[in-house]
């Protein structure tokens, strides 16, 4: 109800659990999947992991409109919804390929935000869980990387490239970014792009992983 009466946002499908939205995947091609984390025969986040592994670029319940993606942001994302605040669900829902985390207590005016962010390719998490997330477990996770090699993809990037990812893992918007460095939101999605190209990602939220865990970026730096 809350969803259809927006204009910009149809809902084409809807799944009773997991293994209905996995094989949901050939018969919907949304732009967005609202997920719930716990679900009966399979939980949200193993759905997740096979939707967005999958080939077929669809499988989920909300359609909206993604004009202003990044360029390389051509798969569905998923918005996981849940009322459990712990931090293994949001850290587990972003490493399966999920692009956003909302609590089912968000009022409704923010949710209908929160799918348009994740049509537009950002990364969404609840604000409640955001600094836990990082500080409980990309430390210990950066931590291990320092003593692992770094994704071979880091040493393609160029210097503006790496200036770009670091400031994406901060969660900063193209906007931002684009003020920051002094340029074009244009030139900061061409390297946004590129970036994501070169090292094998979905999306910024999977750079935003990447970046802690492979301790390119330190919890509670400025």
């Amino acid at each position: 109800m809350i969803l259809d009466a927006e204009e910009d946002i149809e809902v084409v499908g809807e799944a009773a659990d997991g293994e209905q939205a996995v094989s949901s995947a050939a018969r919907f091609n949304p732009d967005v999947i609202l997920m719930d984390v716990r679900m009966p025969n399979m939980d949200g986040i193993e759905a997740t992991r096979r939707i967005v592994s999958a080939e077929t670029n669809g499988a989920g319940v909300v359609s909206g409109s993604a004009e202003d993606a990044d360029p390389a942001l051509d798969r569905p994302r998923v918005l996981m919804l849940t009322t459990f605040e712990l931090d293994e669900y949001v850290y587990e829902s972003l490493r399966a390929g999920a692009s956003g985390f909302l609590l089912k207590d968000v009022p409704a005016d923010q949710l209908v935000a929160g799918i348009r962010v994740v049509a537009e390719g950002e990364a969404l998490l609840a604000p409640s869980v955001t600094k836990r997330l990082i500080s409980d477990f990309s430390a210990a996770r950066a931590a291990k990387a320092a003593e692992e090699n770094p994704p071979a993809g880091l040493a393609e990037l160029t210097a503006r490239e790496m200036e770009v990812f670091k400031l994406i893992a901060r969660g900063m918007s193209n906007h931002e970014i684009a003020q920051e460095l002094v340029v074009s939101e244009t030139t900061v999605k061409t390297h946004v792009a590129r970036i994501l190209m070169k090292l094998g990602l979905r999306d910024r939220v999977q750079a935003v992983v990447l970046a802690y865990e492979s301790g390119l970026v330190q919890p509670g730096a400025a």
